[in-house]
């Protein structure tokens, strides 16, 4: 296994990565890791969020009223930050991968929606999206947008002063508890009052099973898996670089830090995304 250390930019450290991506036929597996360029921070990196922040539940959101509250008032205020997150250079480069023909599918982890906006087509969001709302009680998909309008006249004067400087992967600020009172929920408009939920998988809640089958496929089908910005610490992703280690696919990680795959990896990048992808794709002369 090839293990190669920060900074790398071009030049032979990289050989073994352009030659695996290069056959075409990659799939990537993209973790938080790839977003935190965008402002965007990671769970377990050195500045992981987890070091400070508990996530939301699937238990407490459906089973805690006041917890979904909570959630609700701290993600109306974290969901502007999402917003105006744009892809940066990692996002940018996978974007041309594709583009270029060399990938033949992109899953990712995240749900910020970014290499979507970098101009990645058909982007298998594993846990979801935060620009969708889904009703707990009829089912009905939403666009986040528009919950967001509906919030801001139902809380025309929700101005949090301490609201935390950075968003949390799950979409959601740090708020004083004094503020949460203040806080106005709507329901959905479909059925007249289901409560709800942010299209994405919350910590504690399990993939759609045709969700993770279709990523199956994509890897087994695959002539390499490049994992990118993910410890893998969760089964969620390493599923998938187990699956493609069983079937004799190569894997390639590219992330800061250690991982949990990193014994099943053939081409091992400790580098920082943002120098890595690009470098990559002006290697490939995309």
């Amino acid at each position: 296994m090839a293990v190669v250390s920060a900074p790398v930019t071009t030049g032979p450290d990289l050989d073994e990565l352009v030659e695996l991506v290069g056959r075409g036929g990659a799939v990537v597996l993209s973790g938080a890791g790839l977003s935190t360029d965008s402002g965007i921070p990671d769970y377990r990196g050195v500045t992981g969020a987890l070091r400070t922040h508990s996530p939301m539940t699937w238990q407490t959101f459906t089973r805690d009223p006041q917890g979904r509250h909570r959630y609700w008032a701290r993600s109306y205020v974290g969901w502007r930050q999402i917003g105006l997150a744009r892809p940066n250079a990692g996002h940018h480069a996978v974007a041309a991968l594709q583009g270029a023909g060399l990938l033949a599918g992109v899953i990712t982890q995240n749900v910020d929606g970014l290499h979507q906006a970098a101009g990645a087509r058909d982007v298998v969001e594993l846990h979801g999206g935060l620009d969708r709302t889904v009703c707990l009680a009829c089912g009905d998909v939403a666009d986040r947008a528009s919950l967001d309008l509906r919030l801001r006249a139902a809380n025309p004067g929700f101005r949090p002063e301490h609201a935390a400087d950075e968003v949390n992967p799950d979409g959601d600020v740090e708020l004083p508890e004094e503020a949460l009172d203040d806080f106005v929920m709507v329901d959905c408009l479909a059925c007249g009052g289901g409560p709800l939920k942010p299209d994405v998988v919350f910590f504690g809640e399990t993939v759609p099973p045709d969700r993770v089958q279709h990523c199956y496929e994509l890897v087994v089908g695959a002539r390499s898996l490049v994992v990118l910005g993910s410890s893998l610490t969760v089964m969620s992703g390493y599923r998938f670089v187990l699956r493609a280690a069983k079937e004799g696919i190569p894997v390639a990680i590219v992330n800061s830090g250690p991982t949990r795959g990193d014994e099943k990896a053939d081409v091992r990048v400790d580098a920082p995304l943002g120098l890595v992808l690009p470098a990559l794709a002006s290697r490939l002369g995309r």
